[in-house]
């Protein structure tokens, strides 16, 4: 898939387009062609309309039949900086009384679709600031807080909140449902831990800093220079040093590892990953939303497992 003019999805969003701004994806428990359900929405069930199918698939689990899911961007070969318009979604985002956002700059279109809708008396979680993360010191936020397993548990708690306060007699249900999917991020963690007990210190490389939140909590050093990931997330051209710099951590042996975003690539990430490939250095593709047929716990347990198989070898 080519990289695109600019990485954020808040630059893909024009005036001209706000009436018709919805997603390229589907409402994650009513079909695949990104529309909200067909059939009227009973009034104990709660609408729900999520940025991404990530938050989609972690409401589902905590809202079973009680929610009534449309996920904007749930398709697994489309890049989330970029979509089709999707009158539907708008419509969905009108009635939705719970509104899950990623924030930080990635998905602002979500703003701007609930201010054009007038909608507002929607519980709107924002994911970034639950998570309290910042930028660093002369860098960047990292927007990508779902690969954060402390981050999901805290978005969990307040999903179960907002659909409670939406549908109080269902309250104890949403948070026992909770309660149970945080559980299972345990082991998550667990297996981060045994890969910083095995590997902490050691290199890898990334294309872009999708997977940060994860390699950072199993102890890896990402060796890549900022300004290559960055370029590639802003879809800007890589300088021929940087390039080279880059190029030089696999022939040079200097990491265990490339972790790349499957979901978009270009010259630049293709030369790199041939890179990796040519000195046998371990390359493990991992995406911004779920895999078909994945769950979010299902989709991250595999993402750590491939981690700490292709560090092991």
């Amino acid at each position: 898939m080519p990289a695109f003019p600019s990485r954020r999805l808040t630059a893909l969003i024009s005036g001209a387009s706000l009436a018709l701004l919805a997603g390229c994806g589907s409402s994650s428990d009513s079909g695949s062609d990104g529309n909200a359900s067909a059939t009227p929405v009973s009034a104990s069930v709660v609408p729900v309309v999520a940025s991404t199918n990530v938050y989609g698939d972690i409401t589902k689990q905590i809202g079973g039949d009680k929610v009534d899911i449309t996920s904007i961007i749930s398709d697994p070969d489309q890049d989330p900086h970029s979509y089709e318009a999707n009158t539907q979604n708008q419509l969905a985002l009108s009635k939705a009384k719970v509104v899950i956002e990623n924030g930080g700059g990635y998905d602002d279109f979500i703003d701007k679709m609930l201010k054009s809708s007038n909608n507002s008396s929607a519980e709107v979680i924002n994911a970034v600031k639950i998570s309290g993360k910042t930028a660093p010191k002369g860098g960047e936020l990292n927007e990508h807080v779902w690969y954060d397993f402390p981050t999901v548990a805290k978005i969990a708690d307040s999903i179960a909140a907002a659909l409670g306060k939406a549908e109080p007699a269902n309250a104890a249900t949403f948070t026992k449902n909770a309660e149970t999917f945080k559980a299972k991020l345990t082991p998550l963690e667990t297996k981060e831990a045994a890969i910083k007990t095995a590997h902490g210190g050691e290199g890898i490389g990334i294309t872009e800093p999708v997977p940060l939140y994860m390699t950072a909590a199993s102890g890896l050093v990402n060796k890549t220079p900022a300004e290559f990931s960055a370029a590639i997330e802003e879809g800007d051209d890589v300088s021929p040093k940087i390039l080279q710099e880059t190029l030089a951590l696999y022939s040079g042996k200097q990491v265990k590892a490339l972790v790349y975003n499957a979901q978009t690539s270009g010259p630049q990430t293709e030369k790199v990953k041939a890179a990796a490939k040519a000195a046998g250095v371990a390359v493990v593709p991992v995406t911004e939303t779920l895999p078909e047929g994945k769950d979010y716990l299902g989709w991250m347990t595999a993402n750590v497992d491939a981690l700490a198989s292709a560090l092991d070898k």
